[in-house]
């Protein structure tokens, strides 16, 4: 079974019945990043297969810690013996070093994880934070203020989504930028 078939079944088996919003999430985040193929070359279906499976940790049936990116990639590395790349996307998808922060949580992750190359971190990055809880696409400022209506500003993802802010509209720009280029128009996608 090849690497986005195994990712995409195993994610639909952790999400879809308990968290079907969450999966429908992994979905357009996925679909999203297949959308970057011409900026990610031979690393394409390494990111599609993090993207689909970034949000496992949110599954009850793998949950530890409560921190999904950290149990996700534990499950990912521990039970499943995933490509360690994949793991690493998962462990630090979306600015999770601030969120481990946040969560008492960043020594673990920083000591468990290396990070992965930072134009597949920007991509992942990119590719969860313009797209909604419902899969479909938004942009960075929108989703962000959709996260912090959500969980609300005092709140542990409040707090981080808001620190995090500059970061994910620094890399979506970078993505975005990286996209229009190989377009030729010069206008981001």
């Amino acid at each position: 079974m090849g690497l986005t078939k195994w990712a995409y079944t195993l994610s639909e088996s952790l999400l879809s019945e308990p968290l079907p919003r969450r999966w429908e999430h992994s979905l357009g985040v996925a679909k999203r990043a297949r959308s970057l193929s011409p900026i990610l070359g031979e690393d394409a279906e390494l990111l599609e297969a993090a993207a689909v499976l970034h949000d496992i940790g949110y599954s009850p049936a793998i949950a530890v810690t409560g921190f999904h990116p950290l149990d996700g990639a534990r499950f990912l590395r521990d039970q499943e013996g995933a490509d360690e790349r994949v793991v690493r996307l998962v462990a630090h998808h979306s600015c999770a070093l601030l969120e481990a922060e946040e969560r008492g949580l960043r020594q673990e992750l920083e000591g468990e994880f290396d990070l992965e190359r930072p134009d597949l971190v920007d991509a992942l990055l990119y590719c969860d934070m313009t797209t909604t809880p419902d899969g479909t696409q938004t942009t960075s400022a929108e989703r962000l203020d959709e996260i912090v209506q959500r969980y609300g500003s005092e709140t542990i993802v409040g707090r981080f989504i808001q620190r995090a802010a500059p970061e994910i509209h620094a890399a979506s720009k970078r993505v975005a930028d990286r996209m229009a280029e190989v377009s030729g128009n010069g206008q981001p996608m």
